[in-house]
């Protein structure tokens, strides 16, 4: 994120994500590009066993394949009643490739499970986190600038909202009475764990000047 940069690359095919870190980085007034206008960087594997060692790991590969900084994110969904899955792979929860559909009709299956001998009208299932690890490489200096966020909400059997991307419709912030795809994209980034790494690591990059 140095100044001298014509745009902020980030390691990432989510559509969602680029929505969001182009909104929450906007004061920099620099185009935010993703892997798609890189198509030649090759698929990174993630198979870290903390959201922070992916991170770093499509961080670095990306940057030192372009020769610029880039910043990545690995950011996941971790349910108290499950354990903490799906964790790192919320994004395949249900297989390689899944659609966030499949991935949300899978939660409420599993979440299923424990409704035997609850009450079957109570709609939250589970307490639950989002949680966000960022992670900034230059392959100039090969050092990292991390941070991390987490929003606390519960996991809803009745989905809501046409916001928002992944498993938001299913995610139940009880201050707001809204799930996280109800919210506006101003309304989340303010309090949303991705939302919360940015506004940290740009804390970070600023102290560093």
């Amino acid at each position: 994120m140095n100044r001298q940069e014509t745009a902020i690359i980030v390691a990432t095919r989510n559509q969602g994500k680029v929505r969001e870190f182009a909104h929450g980085l906007a004061f920099l007034e620099k185009p935010v590009k993703s892997m798609y206008d890189y198509p030649d960087v090759p698929e990174v594997i993630e198979d870290g066993n903390t959201f922070a060692e992916n991170a770093r790991k499509k961080a670095k590969e990306v940057g030192d394949f372009l020769g610029q900084p880039v910043l990545a994110d690995d950011s996941g969904l971790c349910v108290d009643k499950l354990d903490g899955a799906p964790g790192v792979y919320s994004a395949r929860y249900a297989g390689e490739g899944a659609a966030d559909e499949a991935n949300n009709e899978k939660l409420l299956r599993e979440l299923g499970r424990f409704r035997s001998g609850e009450d079957t009208d109570q709609p939250l299932l589970s307490t639950a986190r989002f949680v966000c690890h960022l992670a900034l490489y230059d392959p100039a200096t090969g050092q990292f600038t991390e941070a991390a966020g987490t929003v606390e909400g519960w996991i809803t059997a009745e989905p809501a909202g046409d916001g928002g991307f992944g498993y938001d419709p299913l995610f139940y912030l009880p201050d707001y009475e809204k799930t996280l795809a109800e919210l506006t994209v101003s309304e989340k980034q303010a309090i949303s764990h991705r939302g919360a790494a940015l506004r940290q690591l740009v804390a970070k990059l600023n102290g560093k000047k």
